[in-house]
């Protein structure tokens, strides 16, 4: 079983898609900040609950691969597409946008916080599969 389908990898390695996809929503609010009846959007936050239960009824049922050429038959794929909601923002300007770059730039640094706590979650976990094995 390779490092990275352990459970800890595994919900981590999913966040950071989700702060990615996250980001790239949040960036095209900013972009959009004028534009005539635009409203921002964000992602539903993850249910690392239902993540973990589907991992594991995930990790109870494999496909065999009869021939080289076949594919590994992986449960999930690193294009996981997450559920968008639209913004609800308190403020719509007379042309109908209701984005405000002050809550976006925020929710965008929140964001790049949350992207290296646990990037740094990822780097130390490896570190210690690392020097439990002996190496360095």
């Amino acid at each position: 079983m390779p490092v990275t389908d352990l459970p800890l990898f595994a919900m981590l390695k999913t966040r950071m898609y989700w702060l990615e996809e996250r980001q790239k929503l949040l960036a095209e609010n900013v972009a959009n900040a004028d534009t005539a009846g635009y409203r921002g959007r964000d992602l539903k936050q993850l249910d690392f609950n239902a993540t973990l239960r589907s991992a594991a009824s995930a990790a109870s049922v494999t496909l065999a691969a009869t021939a080289p050429g076949h594919f590994n038959g992986a449960a999930g794929s690193e294009a996981t597409r997450f559920a968008a909601e639209r913004g609800g923002g308190f403020e719509t300007t007379p042309r109908g946008n209701a984005v405000t770059l002050e809550e976006e730039m925020l929710k965008v640094a929140q964001n790049q916080m949350d992207h290296q706590a646990a990037t740094a979650l990822y780097a130390r976990g490896l570190g210690m599969i690392k020097t439990a094995l002996g190496r360095k």
